[in-house]
């Protein structure tokens, strides 16, 4: 019997969106009247097809049980968490790497004054919460020390939370987890969806804290050497459902969980543009979704401009593309010029 798949399209945004609304012409999503929409895309492993909100009620009885509890889900509200507010999307995840060998920014953060004025910025500039990582996970990297990891960012990370200002602890060891969550670190993302350190999973059902679960095939060293899906789109979804699946079966029952595609994360060019053109699918799952975009190698590709420093256009033309997609978080570098832009493209399209 044949799977099948929701992905909510042809939106709708700002003034238009909530007068569509208020006359039942489409669905808002997670209850927010100014992003809405009005078809659905249902797929499998072999079709998809697009329809009208209103014909959802004329499918085969089995297809249209499936669509409709997935509505439930695209529809239900999203309760805030981790200073991120989601009656207003997208919210933006400041990057603070205190690495030498980041891809983008690699030794320019990695001194206690410039880390600190950084993740100052970041949050003026409109930032809900500033991600702060010490372990370079770009392709072709290798993993460090524990030790050698906690020493980049123990120092920045608790002066940074006795400023009160609100923390995203990016790493992969259960320990630092742990040790960050100690310190006050709002939210843990581990890039590699909790499979490198198996003691990881215990660690968040102890503390109870909020999580990003990311999807990344293969370690940073080899995930760009020939990744392989059958259906990237589909396969990705699925690894979501099980992952969930599992941290619910080791006692994890609260819903501050985020999820995250993994652009870039042991993916080729195609996989990424499938990924960000068919976002909206993971909607169906009912939780918020976080894409890292920000000067990305697909921009890269798409653009040829090689220096990452260069690709604020292709940054700022994605994010646009994935607020109109209703993605509640971006992962952004450029948070000035990002959120510059998110606010007047909002201002043009919601008068």
């Amino acid at each position: 019997m044949s799977r099948y798949y929701t992905r909510v399209c042809n939106f709708y945004y700002g003034k238009h969106s909530t007068e569509l609304v208020d006359k039942k012409k489409t669905i808002p999503l997670s209850q927010i009247k100014e992003i809405s929409f009005d078809q659905v895309e249902i797929l499998t492993r072999r079709s998809k097809k697009k329809i009208s909100i209103n014909r959802i009620k004329d499918l085969p009885k089995v297809i249209k049980k499936k669509i409709n509890l997935d509505l439930e889900k695209i529809k239900s509200k999203k309760k805030n968490f981790s200073n991120f507010n989601f009656k207003e999307t997208p919210n933006i995840l400041g990057v603070l790497n205190l690495t030498p060998d980041s891809f983008s920014d690699g030794g320019k953060f990695n001194k206690m004054e410039k880390a600190v004025d950084h993740a100052i910025n970041l949050k003026n500039y409109g930032a809900n919460l500033i991600d702060v990582g010490g372990e370079s996970t770009r392709p072709g990297s290798k993993a460090i020390s524990e030790s050698l990891e906690w020493n980049r960012i123990n120092r920045i990370l608790k002066y940074l939370v006795k400023k009160k200002i609100p923390i995203s602890l990016d790493t992969r060891k259960s320990n630092i987890i742990e040790k960050g969550i100690n310190l006050g670190v709002q939210l843990i993302n581990d890039v590699s969806g909790l499979n490198f350190d198996t003691n990881t999973i215990n660690v968040l059902r102890r503390y109870k804290v909020p999580f990003v679960i990311q999807h990344s095939q293969g370690l940073p060293e080899n995930m760009q050497k020939k990744p392989i899906y059958e259906n990237e789109l589909l396969d990705i979804y699925d690894f979501f459902e099980r992952k969930i699946k599992l941290i619910r079966s080791k006692g994890i029952n609260h819903n501050n969980i985020i999820l995250d595609p993994g652009i870039g994360f042991g993916k080729k060019l195609k996989h990424n543009m499938s990924l960000i053109r068919n976002i909206s699918i993971f909607h169906s799952l009912g939780f918020p979704i976080l894409v890292g975009n920000s000067r990305k190698r697909f921009i890269k590709d798409l653009s040829k401009k090689n220096d990452s420093k260069s690709r604020i256009g292709g940054t700022l033309a994605s994010s646009i593309y994935l607020m109109m997609q209703g993605i509640q978080i971006l992962r952004i570098h450029d948070v000035n010029e990002i959120t510059q832009g998110l606010k007047v493209f909002r201002k043009i399209i919601s008068n």
